[in-house]
């Protein structure tokens, strides 16, 4: 799905975020004109997402934003099953929209009822071939993270090209939140390594009006994590 303010807000975000250069580490991200920020999550890897909604938008639409040390990485919209429905790269830049409906959507009311979900979905980068996302979530207990309750999930994940040839796997454990219908990143390695594992876990979990609210400047970590790395997805 896409909408006139699903453009703006991309765009606002390229613009402000990739034009201000040194200076991004000065700023506090504001969204879209419209929009309202409602989430900020600290992660350990040099990573900080920012969260809004759109008043134009369908109940359960959500922006997600991914900064790291040298801004913006992504933004993705997800609806309130966290279809993965458009989302936008920078450096380099590129736009993927998801194929809907799918055979078999991505559900987070599934997971949530059940404990289970599988999923099959394509995605369309754009000027490039179709990608085949086939996976699971599957909870596996319960914790909280800085106040906030969240569900532990472990997940497996292949993406296949056109000719049905498998391009990586990834498996893990992650984090879903009932109250915001997000899933928050965790630990992920390619199943073929099991030792070489990457830490995403969140360390806070940031409201309107808290200190470091909307902050496009990751916190932890930084020291540690080469500038460049980015997660190959906000979810798996």
């Amino acid at each position: 799905m896409k909408t006139a303010s699903s453009n703006r807000g991309a765009v606002a975000l390229a613009v402000s975020l990739l034009c201000a250069g040194p200076a991004v580490a000065q700023q506090v991200f504001t969204p879209p004109q419209g929009c309202t920020g409602t989430l900020t999550v600290q992660y350990t890897s040099c990573m900080v997402t920012n969260v809004w909604t759109c008043d134009d938008e369908p109940d359960g639409m959500q922006w997600v934003a991914m900064f790291g040390p040298d801004g913006p990485s992504q933004v993705r919209q997800v609806d309130a099953e966290f279809q993965w429905l458009v989302t936008y790269y920078f450096n380099p830049s590129g736009t993927r929209r998801m194929q809907t409906p799918a055979p078999d959507p991505e559900s987070l009311t599934e997971l949530f009822a059940t404990g289970y979900d599988t999923y099959d979905f394509t995605v369309v980068p754009e000027g490039s071939a179709p990608l085949r996302y086939v996976g699971f979530d599957e909870i596996t207990g319960d914790t909280v993270i800085d106040g906030e309750p969240l569900k532990t999930t472990s997940f497996g994940m292949t993406v296949y090209d056109t000719g049905g040839n498998a391009i990586y796997s990834l498996s893990g454990n992650q984090y879903a939140s009932e109250r915001h219908r997000l899933f928050f990143l965790g630990e992920s390695w390619d199943p073929s390594a099991p030792a070489d594992v990457t830490d995403s876990a969140p360390m806070e979990f940031i409201y309107p009006g808290e200190a470091g609210f909307f902050s496009p400047n990751p916190l932890y970590g930084c020291d540690m994590m080469m500038s460049s790395y980015t997660p190959k997805e906000f979810h798996q």
